[in-house]
């Protein structure tokens, strides 16, 4: 394993024990597996830490704090997606405020959309 990747992976062990609170809320809701989909916390891929990522959906999730609609943070994420995207992965971006006002049911869209995913990548 080369350097970069050593600390890449160094961070993403460090960002799992600080996770933000709209992390926690969606985390604490997609950790359990009774659907067969498994979900990985501040895992990285490539150059990039994804907040939670589904190998069986080839999904990324994105919790986005107000800082994200600032135009300079906007523009990074639109590089890191469509870096994503040809890695052949689908970003999902989710509002943080949406998450602290229905964790539930972000959870339940984000697996609906897994799931679905998932069913593609099985049929090929």
């Amino acid at each position: 394993m080369n350097d970069a990747i050593k600390r890449k992976t160094a961070l993403a062990r460090q960002m799992r024990k600080a996770l933000t609170t709209p992390e926690w809320l969606l985390w604490e809701r997609l950790k359990h597996r009774t659907d067969g989909l498994i979900f990985k916390r501040q895992y990285a891929v490539g150059p990039y830490i994804l907040d939670f990522y589904c190998f069986k959906a080839r999904l990324a999730v994105e919790v986005d704090g107000t800082l994200h609609s600032l135009d300079e943070r906007a523009e990074k994420d639109a590089t890191r997606d469509a870096w994503l995207q040809s890695q052949g992965l689908e970003v999902c971006r989710l509002a943080a405020a949406d998450v602290y006002r229905d964790a539930d049911a972000v959870a339940d869209g984000v697996r609906l959309l897994a799931l679905e995913r998932a069913a593609r990548f099985s049929k090929i």
